[in-house]
């Protein structure tokens, strides 16, 4: 079994510490470079209260990308995840 590593990552204007797999790594922070771009792209071409739209537009971008047909099981984890940090936030602006 590999052992879990620690990074940080941003998403949004929001740093997350998680802990992956060191094999897993660039792939990760890849996938993160790509949801921060499109978050960029989305916030400056679409009308949006706050980061939470720009995240649930991104979302629902990144799914349906990646469809041909069948969900990868490893988007629908990235996407469970993603709907798991929208929660975090949602908690985090209602206190």
């Amino acid at each position: 079994m590999q052992e879990l590593i620690p990074i940080n990552v941003i998403v949004g204007d929001r740093s997350y510490r998680i802990k992956i797999n060191a094999s897993d790594e660039e792939k990760v922070r890849m996938v993160t470079r790509k949801i921060n771009d499109q978050l960029l792209l989305f916030k400056t071409g679409f009308a949006g209260k706050d980061m939470q739209d720009y995240i649930a537009m991104v979302l629902l971008w990144f799914v349906t990308e990646q469809q041909d047909g069948n969900l990868n099981p490893e988007l629908v984890k990235i996407a469970d995840q993603l709907k798991g940090l929208e929660t975090i936030v949602d908690q985090a602006l209602d206190k």
